[in-house]
């Protein structure tokens, strides 16, 4: 039987696609096993077990700030540049670089709470993911699976890495926010962004052979500043990201077209982060993994941003969260949780402008919660984090704010800032796939 890996497994692409599991050892989801495929355990000490997580909140208003289920709590312990080499073991090398980087940074460290949580249909999903997902040939998709993550006892890298990709983020979502890429001088760039989405692979009851290789469709507008109002990403995520790449255009105002941009992936230039983050940095890590040789390195204990509801509020401003070298640690939570950590080595042949990447994926809910990547001297160049809270009325995890450090020029980029905005992350709009069509974008941009 396959096991939970503890140890170094190295994967690279081959032409061999992963086999699914045994019902057998599917039968684990759900016993020693969360109905995501983490260890239901807790480590008797300071992570407990997982409880099913948090319960549903079906009073909550669609669109409202969530209230802190757990505001009473005090930081058990802070951890900053002086007490760093107490806690080492649990800190990644981008927490240690920041903290040694800027010594009014620190992370308050609270009490553990496992409060993932999903509907019973994203568990009944999963289950059914184990025993019929397959890598597809070169780890560039997975066939055999839909709604969320389709390797909850995974093998290798590339299995951990998809389980990210595809992992339940609803059905549909409207938000507004803002992004603010901040200069090593602290002065701020901000633009407010209104996004779209809907996700083709989580529609309920969907067979594989529905999804017609869809994962997502994203519709991204900036709205301000003026000089940059009206232009319009477009975006179709594909399953098979090699063969098939995603699609995506681009509307500018000034060119009142809308245009193909087959180079939207990779290492370009994410729109409007002063090229801190590249096009497949967001959402920590997104598109084909065709340029990265993949290892599983195993799980570990950290401490990672987690139940971030005290930086999820909308009586804060930008200025109480934006600081000029880093977000205001003082509005951070972190708990003790265990993660599964994967590296990405550049393959020989391929251009990137990072050489080596690691992420560490949140074992309840395989979202990845720090990236670090690395230039072609080993040197580590950026860290982002993705705080994370629990979206009760759903309910699902999921980015509430996504900041990443450019470590050499002591820049950041911090996205999700909706605490100014009327209202946040809107779990229950109606959308189709045809308000995503090029026709449909060209119709919006001109109105």
């Amino acid at each position: 039987m396959k096991k939970i890996l503890l140890f170094s497994t190295f994967v690279c692409f081959s032409l061999q696609a992963s086999a699914a599991i045994t019902p057998e050892e599917a039968a684990r989801l759900g016993k020693d096993l969360t109905p995501v495929g983490a260890e239901k355990a807790g480590n008797g000490r300071d992570i407990p077990a997982w409880d099913g997580g948090m319960a549903q909140d079906t009073g909550h208003k669609p669109g409202s700030f969530h209230k802190d289920p757990y505001a009473k709590e005090q930081p058990l312990f802070r951890i900053d540049a002086t007490n760093m080499a107490q806690h080492k073991d649990r800190l990644t090398n981008g927490q240690q670089e920041l903290l040694q980087r800027f010594p009014d940074m620190y992370f308050n460290v609270y009490p553990t709470h496992r409060s993932a949580s999903y509907p019973d249909y994203v568990y009944d999903g999963i289950k059914v993911n184990a025993t019929r997902a397959e890598l597809m040939k070169y780890g560039s998709g997975v066939k055999g699976a839909t709604m969320s993550s389709p390797f909850p006892i995974p093998e290798n890298g590339l299995e951990v890495l998809w389980n990210h990709t595809l992992r339940f983020r609803g059905h549909t979502i409207s938000n507004s926010s803002e992004v603010s890429s901040v200069t090593s001088g602290g002065q701020r760039m901000d633009s407010l962004r209104e996004y779209e989405y809907f996700f083709q692979y989580s529609v309920r009851d969907a067979e594989p052979s529905d999804l017609d290789n869809k994962i997502f469709f994203l519709k991204r507008k900036t709205l301000s500043p003026a000089q940059m109002a009206g232009a319009i990403t477009l975006v179709h995520e594909t399953l098979d990201q090699v063969r098939s790449p995603r699609k995506s255009w681009v509307y500018l105002p000034g060119q009142r077209r809308l245009r193909r941009t087959p180079d939207l992936a990779y290492d370009t230039a994410d729109i409007n982060t002063n090229s801190i983050r590249t096009v497949d940095q967001v959402d920590m890590f997104n598109g084909a993994p065709d340029y990265y040789d993949w290892e599983l390195k195993g799980k570990k204990e950290l401490y990672i941003p987690y139940n971030a509801y005290p930086v999820h509020q909308g009586n804060l401003k930008m200025d109480d969260i934006l600081l000029d070298h880093h977000i205001n640690p003082a509005l951070l939570r972190y708990e003790a949780h265990r993660v599964w950590v994967v590296e990405a080595r550049l393959r020989v042949g391929y251009s990137h402008r990072y050489a080596t990447r690691r992420y560490y994926m949140d074992e309840d809910t395989w979202s990845i919660v720090y990236a670090e990547e690395y230039d072609e001297d080993g040197k580590l160049w950026e860290l982002t984090e993705a705080h994370l809270i629990n979206y009760y009325e759903v309910p699902l995890m999921y980015t509430t704010l996504e900041v990443t450090y450019d470590l050499k020029d002591g820049r950041y980029y911090a996205e999700g800032l909706d605490n100014e905005r009327p209202a946040t992350l809107d779990f229950s709009i109606r959308l189709d796939p045809r308000d995503f069509s090029p026709s449909a974008v060209r119709r919006e941009a001109v109105r």
